[in-house]
Parts: structure tokens; sequence; C-alpha cells
């Protein structure tokens, strides 16, 4: 009878240390923690001696999901933009105080014609030193800004001069070969970018915003056979100040840009908004 008994309890004292041995071998959940630009992983492990350790992993957040993670700014240095330029000419031609600017000499008054462009010669050259893009939304929403400088060339069709102190426009007797207006500023974009696939240095993108500029130049140069080259320095009359709509579409690398020029180049009775387009060399 005592044997029994013994039995008994040997029997059941064996089966509670399995049960709980068991108990205690159920997997613990695992304990995750980000450090610093790593999420560390800490999983408790149990030996079949019963002996607990620990295993760790560390992984770079931007090796997460394989995703690489988005620069908050990234930076692009020195694009360059090649355009074709010209205006879009409001002036209230024959009016009093046009003809107090504009002095037409013979021929009567001055008309649109006689400001005309030439169009394929007439150019919109920009050096941009640098241009940031702002990560604003997963890295598809952005901010776009820079510092650099335009550069326009206005080419006549007509024989016309700028002259200085007092400042105004007269019909010229000489017969020009080259005769252009030049003026440059010092500019700073503003867009809104959107990217839908920023991974994809392929991708379609598409920017829109203002530009901002103060004049640092201005000039106008003619050529004729009669007098050979001249260079004439001088405002003009010209704004100080410019403000421009610009809109900039991509595909990868090659993007087309735009802009049209909320004030007007001259600061008198002259209503000329200027517009450009062309191709803008960057690398987003």
């Amino acid at each position: 009878m005592k044997f029994k008994i013994l039995a008994s309890l040997t029997l059941g004292l064996t089966i509670c240390i399995y049960a709980n041995a068991q108990v205690d071998s159920i997997p613990k959940p695992d304990t995750v923690r980000r450090v610093f630009n790593a999420t560390v992983t800490i999983t408790e492990v149990m030996d079949s001696a019963f002996n607990t350790h620990y295993d760790t992993l560390i992984v770079a957040n931007s090796e997460v999901n394989g995703a690489k993670k988005k620069k908050f700014i990234n930076t692009n240095w020195f694009i360059f933009d090649l355009g074709f330029a010209n205006y879009n000419d409001k002036t209230p031609y024959g009016s009093a105080a046009a003809n107090s600017y504009l002095m037409p000499g013979t021929g009567g008054d001055f008309t649109k014609s006689d400001m005309r462009l030439r169009t394929v010669k007439s150019s919109n050259v920009n050096i941009w030193v640098f241009m940031q893009k702002m990560n604003l939304i997963k890295g598809k929403f952005n901010l776009k800004y820079g510092l650099g400088l335009e550069m326009f060339n206005f080419r006549y069709e007509n024989n016309i001069t700028y002259h200085k102190n007092p400042d105004y426009i007269y019909r010229d007797t000489t017969d020009f070969k080259k005769n252009k207006l030049y003026v440059s500023y010092a500019s700073i974009p503003l867009m809104l970018n959107y990217d839908p696939h920023p991974e994809n240095p392929w991708a379609f993108s598409i920017s829109t915003g203002i530009i901002g500029g103060y004049r640092i130049g201005g000039h106008t140069k003619q050529k004729s056979s009669e007098f050979g080259k001249v260079k004439q320095g001088g405002s003009f009359d010209l704004n100080d100040w410019r403000l421009a709509y610009t809109a900039e579409l991509g595909l990868g690398p090659i993007h087309v840009f735009g802009t049209y020029s909320i004030t007007k180049l001259q600061n008198n009775v002259m209503d000329q908004r200027p517009y450009s387009i062309g191709i803008r060399f960057t690398n987003w």
C-alpha cells in the first residue's frame, strides 16, 4: 500500500514539473524598441535544457520594408535655363501719356508694331546657383526654392532707341543690324512641387509658383554700319522689381519651364509683360 502511494505521488510530481516546463517554454512577445536610426528586436528563447537566452536583431530604419528613407531637403547646384522671350504689349499707344514717352519723329504716333520683337532671337537665359526641394508629404509634395540670375535679351525688329536723362524712346533714322535691350535680375523662385513617384528618377513631375526678383543690370546694344557697335548702360525707367508666375514640367532630368510677368517691364506708361518658355537642365 505504501509503495502505491509513493508511486502516485512521484507520478503527480513529474506531471506538475513537465506542465510547468511547457508553460515556461511558451514564447513571449518580442520586445521592439527604436534606438536612434535603428529598430531593435529582442526575442526570448528557451533551449531543451530549460535555459533562457535572448536573440537581438538590429535593422536600420532605412531598410525597413525595403524602403529608403526620404531626405528632408535635397539640394541641386548650378541649374541652367535656355529659352525664348517675348512680352504681352498692352501699352495705350496714341494716348497723351504714351506720346509723352514715345517720340515718333516722322511717320505718325508709335504703334505696337514699332516695339515688335524678333521672337527667335529674343532670349531668356537663367543661371540658378542652387535649388532646394523640401519634403512636405512623403516626398510627393515638396517646396522648391532657390537663388539665381535671370537674363533677358529683347531684340527689336525696328529702329528704335532708348534715350536717358531724360528717359524716352524715339524712332531712329539709323538702320540697325542689331538692336536689343538687356535686363537682368537677382531672383528667388518659390514653387509647390508634385512628384507622384519620387522613387522613380524618370517619373513625371510638376511645379508651380512665383518668382520674385530685383533688377541688377540693364543696357542697350546696337550695331550699324554707320556707328559700329554702341553699348549704353542705364536704368531707362525700367521697373526695379519683378514678380512673375512660373511653372515647370519634368520627365526625369528633362524639364520645360515657363514664366509670365505680373509686373510691367517699364516703370511708366509702357505696359509690357515679359514671358518666356524654354528647357531647364537639372537633376530633378
